[in-house]
């Protein structure tokens, strides 16, 4: 046992040691950023900390495989958030499990992405403008997946979606205001994402791997980028374990995630969860080098009525120079 012990806190030393000595300053290198937004009001409250997490259907927006040992038939989750300047946006998972998870588990998922209505101008030969209305950019992803428990240890699991974003009406000016064309303006790709839990054994222990919007180069007019690619590694595990406590009176799951992402520095993110008799949870989080909100904090209840599951989270940041931002989720197992 003090091997295993000492195992786990190299493990955690080797994540702050990655944080902190290999960072670099990356930024602005990908596009369509709304892919990194949380997808789960339980993961954002803790600090996005959940690489090694099981969960439900929505632990697919962050590492495929937490879904594989899923216990109900069907479950769904749908997410709404209440971002800054006004975005919002919508998530939605659904996972399946047939004959008790023995073909392994599918998945699907969809994200929706309102940022707005915006004044539509254009510029004239005379270098003048022109209010011409209004236009209304979004942003959509749909993805299907797959995750499978290989033995009583190790799952893997991957998704691939397809990513659709507009602009909305460019507008091209001839002679005059009145002469102009109009040109669409939007970008499509498809998207992988690829992630493995392994239990090692001592107690609740579990490492997980992520990798997160693997793709191709995108070409917008003259310019090439690519999707916030993100790897993920972490461990997570119930501390009352170690002194033998029924999780079915109480559990605290303490997760540290380490996060290399294509366009940001590192990023560390440590989360928490309290659950009282599998009903109420108390969750927190703290992420390093976050240029939003460091802080996370939130809530879940879940009621069972004759097998199937109902439940509600929340979750709230303060973020810097912003509005404050919101998340609510309700999620059903059946």
């Amino acid at each position: 046992m003090n091997n295993k012990i000492k195992i786990i806190f190299s493990i955690i030393f080797l994540l702050f040691t990655v944080q902190n000595n290999f960072s670099q300053v990356k930024l602005a290198q990908s596009g369509m950023k709304f892919l990194s937004l949380d997808g789960d009001a339980r993961s954002a409250a803790m600090g996005g900390a959940v690489a090694s997490v099981e969960g439900n259907s929505a632990s697919q927006y962050y590492n495929p495989s937490s879904v594989a040992r899923q216990t109900s038939e069907f479950d769904i989750s749908l997410t709404n958030t209440l971002w800054i300047a006004d975005i919002n946006y919508i998530h939605a998972a659904l996972t399946y499990a047939p004959a008790n998870g023995l073909y392994g588990v599918f998945g699907l998922t969809f994200e929706n992405v309102d940022y707005g209505a915006f004044d539509h101008t254009i510029i004239g030969p005379d270098g003048g403008s022109l209010d011409i209305g209004i236009y209304k950019p979004s942003a959509i992803a749909a993805g299907v997946s797959y995750a499978r428990a290989l033995s009583d240890k190790f799952s893997v699991g991957g998704d691939v979606r397809y990513i659709y974003q507009n602009f909305g009406d460019g507008l091209i000016v001839g002679g005059t205001y009145d002469d102009y064309e109009t040109q669409k303006i939007d970008l499509d790709v498809f998207s992988f994402d690829f992630g493995v839990l392994y239990k090692t054994g001592f107690k609740s222990l579990n490492l997980g791997m992520s990798v997160r919007n693997f793709s191709q180069e995108i070409k917008y007019f003259e310019e090439n980028f690519q999707l916030p690619l993100t790897f993920t590694l972490g461990l997570s595990m119930n501390l009352l374990d170690i002194w033998d406590v029924s999780n079915d009176k109480h559990s605290i799951i303490l997760a540290v995630d380490a996060e290399h992402p294509r366009d940001n520095v590192e990023l560390l993110r440590i989360g928490g969860e309290y659950t009282l008799y599998k009903t109420l949870s108390i969750r927190g989080g703290y992420i390093t080098n976050s240029d939003i909100a460091k802080l996370s904090a939130g809530l879940g209840f879940v009621v069972e009525d004759g097998g199937s599951k109902f439940g509600f989270d929340y979750s709230y940041f303060p973020a810097d120079y912003f509005s404050d931002v919101h998340k609510i989720a309700v999620k059903m197992s059946l």
